[in-house]
């Protein structure tokens, strides 16, 4: 019976938990407890909104911390200096494993800003945890055990699938999973916007390209889950080719991507994306 407690809950925590709650975690023998505080009234419309007797909103952080296994910390990075000190007393004294959702803020800082002995694993989750399907990132800190990795990848793993990597990585996962819903996002609606001068309303060309975007990725993951246990599932590259006939529509059109620079444009973006990420890190 492991107690979470959420120190902020925007939207980010906010949809961990519900995610954590839809999973199952409050449910069963070994059900979990969820306790929730904020600065603003957002704990209290979440405990509200769940309606969980195991969700509960505390008015007092220095409470939470004493009840909870886990701490998240789920403020603002600039926030978290400040919070840390005033909770310096209780964390020292309970010794709950912290997991911070905090972007820039890396393990050596943030074990810096917290009592000797921490135990913190830093997480890297993308606005995809609201629908269930974030791909978010961990890396463990100095003190982290793989026991508490593994606790912090199971509460992860309610809002979307999740990979461990070294913290040196993050930015390239930030490039990879974090901004890319971004690029995503543009690319829907550019070719949307071409399904408009095709003469189909804007509403509808989302749609079909939308289903189009989720039908492809699963596939990828359908076709990498069939490589790791066979051998034989086919990649990117290959799915590509399944779809060019010789001589057909579809090959037209990524030859005419290719030539306006889309693979290009696709790397310039990570890298842009990198490079500004180790700005605000350095």
């Amino acid at each position: 019976m492991t107690t979470f407690g959420f120190i902020g809950a925007g939207n980010m925590a906010g949809a961990i938990v519900r995610g954590a709650v839809e999973a199952g975690f409050t449910s069963g023998e070994d059900a979990a407890t969820f306790l929730l505080t904020s600065a603003h009234e957002s704990a209290s419309h979440l405990a509200e909104e769940l309606d969980d007797e195991r969700v509960e909103a505390v008015d007092d952080a220095a409470d939470l911390v004493s009840r909870s296994d886990v701490v998240v910390l789920g403020v603002k990075p600039h926030v978290i200096p400040e919070v840390a000190a005033e909770l310096a007393g209780p964390l020292a004294e309970a010794k709950p494993l912290v997991v911070s959702l905090a972007a820039g803020l890396t393990l050596e800082r943030l074990e810096s800003l917290l009592p000797d002995g921490a135990r913190v694993v830093r997480v890297m989750p993308n606005m995809a945890a609201a629908v269930g399907q974030s791909m978010t990132a961990l890396a463990a800190g100095t003190e982290a055990s793989a026991e508490d990795l593994a606790t912090a990848q199971g509460l992860m793993d309610a809002v979307g699938r999740t990979a461990v990597i070294a913290e040196k990585d993050f930015s390239a996962f930030i490039g990879l999973a974090g901004s890319s819903p971004a690029f995503v996002f543009a690319f829907i609606d550019a070719l949307s916007r071409a399904g408009v001068l095709g003469g189909i309303s804007k509403a509808q060309a989302v749609e079909m390209v939308a289903q189009a975007v989720v039908g492809s990725a699963l596939t990828v993951q359908a076709e990498a889950a069939k490589r790791a246990e066979t051998g034989s599932g086919r990649t990117p590259a290959d799915l590509v080719d399944a779809v060019c006939s010789p001589g057909g529509t579809t090959v037209a059109g990524v030859v005419a991507m290719e030539r306006a620079g889309f693979s290009t444009a696709v790397i310039d973006a990570f890298k842009a994306t990198v490079a500004r990420d180790r700005e605000l890190g350095a």
